[in-house]
């Protein structure tokens, strides 16, 4: 069978205050031989963000992750009383953004739990949209955290899903709208 080694440390962050990706990897210490088991997979990466810069300082709480929830959790939202703060011609009043999903963890494919199977829709290079409605919508700024508001499409966003903390990933924003329209697998809402 194939042999490997070790995982390696995990890589630090590529950037300060800014989230991405950090990797660790292993090496082949012995090829498969005679139908002998594959090797497994040699590199794992995982979102990371640092909340100090290389000085010490505080970054800021500007990349707070997005936490989403499947569309449906809308619906039942908007059945229940919706805070008496909202007057209701604001409770329609929200928004949609379209994120590419860069990367995520294997934890989303995996989960089956009835409520948590949502999930298993996410998939890396699939756009997905993401509403923002109250009560999840600040009442002063009206957005949503982790919406991507001042980031240009280059920025690598962090999402993590309500209900499985560690089914999380990164994506980039590509478009904000007035509403969403992808299919219903690929639609979220901000928690």
């Amino acid at each position: 069978p194939c042999v490997v080694g070790e995982w390696s440390h995990w890589s630090g962050c590529a950037e300060q205050c800014h989230p991405g990706l950090r990797i660790r990897r292993r090496y082949v210490q012995q090829e498969p031989k005679n139908g002998g088991e594959p090797c497994p997979a040699l590199e794992e990466k995982a979102g990371c963000l640092e909340y100090l810069t290389y000085q010490g300082e505080d970054c800021g709480h500007e990349h707070v992750p997005a936490f989403i929830t499947t569309s449906e959790y809308g619906k039942e939202r908007k059945r229940r009383a919706v805070s008496s703060l909202w007057p209701s011609d604001k409770e329609a009043a929200g928004y949609c953004v379209e994120f590419r999903t860069e990367s995520l963890s294997h934890h989303c494919a995996l989960e089956n739990r009835p409520y948590a199977r949502w999930m298993q829709y996410l998939r890396e290079g699939h756009t997905v949209c993401v509403a923002c409605q109250a009560p999840a919508m600040n009442i002063d700024t009206h957005r949503c955290a982790g919406d991507g508001h001042n980031a240009d499409g280059g920025k690598i966003l962090h999402w993590e899903a309500v209900g499985n903390s560690q089914c999380q990933g990164t994506w980039k924003k590509i478009r904000q709208l007035e509403h969403c329209s992808c299919p219903l697998v690929h639609s979220f809402i901000f928690t």
